[in-house]
């Protein structure tokens, strides 16, 4: 379930995030600061809400939602998305939808850090966290 996942999390290690921003047409002054970036990540849980909070010295955002029920999300980039989270297994999947486009974040818990793999459009990018 969702709880293996609740923790703060720091990012340690980031592979290819600069391709995958540039592929959802992220501007360059946005991927920059993006890419020096580390966030933070809270995930908590309250009754069948889900809160996943990421902290960062450039931008907060934070989104609250039941599991396989899809929600509004403005991403950090300011997309407006529809967004469903659902547990595969291990893997907690989260799927952006807008203008007919989709993004999927597979996080999964690997040796206890949180690794999280983004694809969309066939650029993968890996951004690997620790417990803070």
């Amino acid at each position: 379930m969702v709880d293996a996942f609740c923790n703060t999390w720091k990012l340690i290690d980031s592979q290819n995030f600069d391709e995958y921003m540039k592929a959802l047409g992220v501007g360059f002054a946005t991927r920059q600061v993006g890419n020096v970036t580390k966030p933070t990540i809270v995930i908590s849980k309250d009754g069948d809400k889900v809160m996943v909070k990421t902290l960062s010295t450039f931008k907060n955002t934070e989104i609250s939602f039941k599991m396989g029920e899809e929600f509004d999300e403005t991403t950090a980039d300011d997309r407006h998305v529809k967004s469903t989270l659902t547990m595969d297994g291990d893997k907690l999947v989260h799927v952006q939808k807008w203008d007919g486009k989709e993004t999927k974040f597979i996080r999964e818990i690997k040796d206890g850090k949180m690794v999280m793999t983004l694809t969309f459009e066939g650029v993968q990018a890996v951004r690997t966290y620790e417990k803070a």
